[in-house]
């Protein structure tokens, strides 16, 4: 029943997963499709690329951050109080959200990088192995300024700080573990970027 809940929770999580607040706020705000703009990423960096933090941007993040928590925290509780399987069901359902958050039916399964998702929902898998890694995320975002590469290494070491703090828990391990690698290949493009030495760098002001 344990692994059913699981199921559960990560498909509830997923099809809110797929709610996406940038392609929602750039129709309704600025009547635009956020997929035909800038790096046509519908997601929070792009659309914060494009409008600077306006107040529809921090709707933007709103919205993904409170997707992420909603299920994230949901299967938390009720798996910990049912199975003492807290880690485990937050890491589930993160995933799920992620996944939605990347492939949504909603929008013919064309989404984001759920980088946001990722950064929001970790915390409560593990807030320590969180709490490093947002650290080095911080340091990486105002030093060499991309934000690729900082939420990249956010993800590959979540997993591994996750491991060294002693969780055994494989499902969490492993879902965290997928998470981290979803985000490395859904920046395959800003990779290229890199590369080639076209990234754009990380600025608090827009482009517009």
């Amino acid at each position: 029943m344990l692994y059913l809940y699981c199921a559960l929770f990560a498909l509830a999580a997923y099809l809110l997963g797929g709610v996406n607040g940038a392609i929602i706020l750039s129709r309704l705000v600025y009547h635009e499709d956020i997929r035909q703009l800038g790096s046509k990423n519908p997601g929070f960096t792009n659309f914060k690329r494009l409008h600077g933090f306006a107040p529809a941007t921090f709707a933007v993040m709103g919205i993904d951050i409170c997707k992420t928590i909603l299920p994230v925290l949901c299967a938390r509780l009720v798996l910990g109080s049912m199975y003492d399987a807290a880690q485990m069901g937050a890491a589930v359902a993160l995933l799920g959200c992620m996944l939605g958050h990347s492939f949504p039916v909603w929008y013919g399964f064309k989404g984001g990088k759920a980088v946001l998702a990722f950064l929001s929902g970790v915390w409560f898998v593990d807030w320590r192995a969180a709490l490093i890694c947002f650290g080095i995320f911080v340091v990486l975002l105002f030093t060499v300024r991309f934000m690729s590469i900082a939420s990249m290494s956010f993800a590959v070491l979540f997993p591994v700080a996750l491991f060294i703090l002693g969780c055994r828990d494989w499902v969490a391990l492993a879902a965290m573990a997928i998470a981290g690698i979803l985000v490395v290949v859904r920046h395959h493009a800003n990779i290229k970027r890199l590369i080639s030495g076209t990234e754009s760098k990380f600025s608090l002001r827009s482009k517009k």
